[in-house]
C-alpha cells in the first residue's frame, strides 16, 4: 500500500484542471518543449518478464515493481519495453512492469493515485512538472541515495527542491538554432552569435517568400520554452521580467515581427509546425529542438542545414526539456532503486538516449555519445546553458504570464513595457 498524503488530496483537483507542459518534448516536445502527446486511449498496460514484451510478471517470490510513463511513441514503448525486459533478465529478486497512462491524463491519474493509495512504484514524467508532485508529497527524497554529481545542474534542478533530491534525470533536450547553410552562403551570411548578428542574419536571408526566422510563439507552455532563452540570456528570471532586462527581451521580439524577419505566423506554429516551414523552405533559421533530426532526416535528406547555439545578448541560454525518474514514497523504494541502478548505467543510458533522439543527462556519457560532426553535437554543448523552468509548483501559472507577455508584444496589443508589468504583477501574485 502506498502512503496516503493529505496535501495530494487538497491538490488534486488543482492538479486535473492544470496546464499540460509540452517539452521538447519529443513524444513534449512537452516542449515542452519538444513534444505534444495526444490523449486519445485509456491506459494500457504493457507487462515484461525476463523474455518476451507482453509476458506475464515473473513467478516466484520476486518483488513487483510498476513504472508508469506518458510516451504514445510506439518506438519510445518498445525501447523502455527493452530495458525492462533486460533487467527483469539479470536478476530475480524483483519484476518490472510497465505502464501507458496518455499525457494528457498523467497529471490527473498520479492525483487520484496518490488519494486512493494507487500508485506506482517509478514514475517516468515532464521535468516542469516534477516540483508540483513534490509538493503534493508522493515523491522520494533520494538525497544522499542516488549519486547525481556528474548530471547537468538544469537536470538536477529540475529535480530538487529546497535543496533535496526528489528524482533522477532521464534524458535531456534543449533548444538551439538551427540554420539553412544555403541560404545563409547565397545571402552571403555568417553563422550569428549574437543578437544583433542574428537580426542582421535573418534580414539578409529574409525575401519575399522566406523569412529569416522563426521559433515556436504559441500561448501556452511550448511558447514559453521558446521564448525563455531570450528572457534569460539578458540576466532577467522567470520571476523578475519587469526589469530592464526583461523589457529588452520583449522589444527584441516586437523588432523581429516589426522588421519583417519573423512571421506574425509564429504566434500559430507549434515546433512541429516550425520544423515543417524550415524543410519547406519558407524559413532559413529556426530555433528548435534534437527531437526534429530524425524527422528532418527521413523527410528532407537533401536539405542541407546544420545547428549551433542561439545567439546571446548577455550571456548564452537555452530552455532545458527531457524526462525525470522520480521514486514514490511508501512503495518499493528499494526495487526502484535497484531498476534506476541499472537504467542509469553509461550503457543503458546510450541505449535509450539514442533511440529517443535524446542526450543523456550525466555529461560524462553525454561527452561521447555523439561525434563532433553529429548535428546533435551542438546539443551537447547548448546543454551547458541550459536552465529548466521552474521548478516550482505553480510554475504553469507563471508560465501563463510570460507566454501572455511575449504574445501581446507580437500582436501589437502591448508594448513591451506594458506586456512586462502586467506579467510582473500576476508572477508576483504567485511566488510572494
Amino acid at each position: 500500500m502506498k502512503k496516503k498524503k493529505l496535501t495530494a488530496l487538497l491538490t488534486a483537483v488543482a492538479m486535473m484542471t492544470g496546464i499540460l507542459s509540452g517539452c521538447g518534448s519529443k513524444g513534449a516536445e512537452s516542449a515542452p518543449a519538444e513534444k505534444t502527446p495526444a490523449a486519445d486511449e485509456a491506459s494500457t498496460e504493457q507487462e515484461s518478464a525476463g523474455g518476451e514484451s507482453g509476458g506475464t510478471a515473473a513467478a516466484g517470490n520476486a518483488q513487483p515493481i510498476t513504472i508508469w510513463y506518458y510516451w504514445e511513441n510506439e518506438g519510445h514503448q518498445a525501447t523502455l519495453d527493452q530495458l525492462i525486459q533486460e533487467y527483469n533478465g539479470s536478476q530475480d529478486q524483483f519484476a518490472v512492469t510497465a505502464k501507458y497512462v496518455p499525457f494528457a491524463d498523467f497529471k490527473k491519474q498520479l492525483s487520484i493515485g496518490a488519494s486512493a493509495d494507487e500508485l506506482p512504484d517509478i514514475a517516468i514524467l515532464d521535468s516542469p512538472d516534477h516540483a508540483s508532485y513534490v509538493d503534493m508529497g508522493i515523491f522520494e527524497d533520494l538525497t544522499g541515495k542516488f549519486d547525481v554529481d556528474n548530471y547537468y545542474e538544469g537536470t538536477v534542478n529540475s529535480c530538487t527542491v529546497d535543496g533535496k533530491l526528489y528524482g533522477v534525470p532521464f534524458g535531456a533536450n534543449c533548444l538551439a538554432l538551427y540554420y539553412n547553410e544555403d541560404m545563409l552562403t547565397a545571402a552571403g551570411g555568417s553563422v550569428p552569435t549574437t543578437w544583433d548578428e542574428l537580426k542582421e542574419t535573418a534580414k539578409a536571408l529574409t525575401t519575399d517568400a522566406v523569412t529569416g526566422l522563426a521559433f515556436c510563439s504559441v500561448q501556452n507552455e511550448e511558447g514559453t520554452f521558446n521564448f525563455a532563452p531570450w528572457l534569460w540570456s539578458t540576466g532577467a528570471t522567470s520571476y523578475d521580467i519587469n526589469n530592464e532586462n526583461g523589457v529588452r527581451a520583449l522589444t527584441f521580439v516586437q523588432e523581429l515581427i516589426n522588421e519583417g524577419v519573423m512571421s506574425k505566423e509564429c504566434i500559430n506554429w507549434t515546433q512541429g509546425d516550425v520544423m515543417n516551414q524550415f524543410i519547406a523552405g519558407n524559413v532559413a533559421m529556426m530555433v528548435n529542438g534534437p527531437w526534429q533530426i530524425p524527422t528532418m532526416q527521413s523527410e528532407a535528406p537533401d536539405l542541407n542545414w546544420k545547428v549551433t547555439l542561439i545567439p546571446k545578448d548577455a550571456q548564452y541560454a537555452s530552455a532545458l526539456g527531457g524526462e525525470n525518474y522520480a521514486v514514490v514514497t511508501g512503495g518499493n523504494v528499494d526495487g526502484a532503486l535497484d531498476f534506476l541502478t541499472f537504467a542509469t548505467s553509461e550503457e543503458k543510458v546510450k541505449f535509450m538516449m539514442n533511440q529517443f533522439g535524446y542526450i543523456s543527462a550525466d555529461k560524462t556519457i553525454a561527452e561521447s555519445q555523439f561525434a563532433q560532426d553529429s548535428p546533435y553535437y551542438p546539443f551537447v554543448e547548448e546543454l551547458n546553458y541550459a536552465m529548466a523552468r521552474g521548478p516550482l509548483a505553480e510554475w504553469p501559472s507563471v508560465s501563463d504570464a510570460i507566454s501572455l507577455a511575449f504574445n501581446q508584444v507580437i500582436t501589437g496589443t502591448a508594448t513591451p513595457e506594458e506586456a512586462a508589468a502586467q506579467a510582473q504583477a500576476t508572477i508576483d501574485g504567485i511566488v510572494k
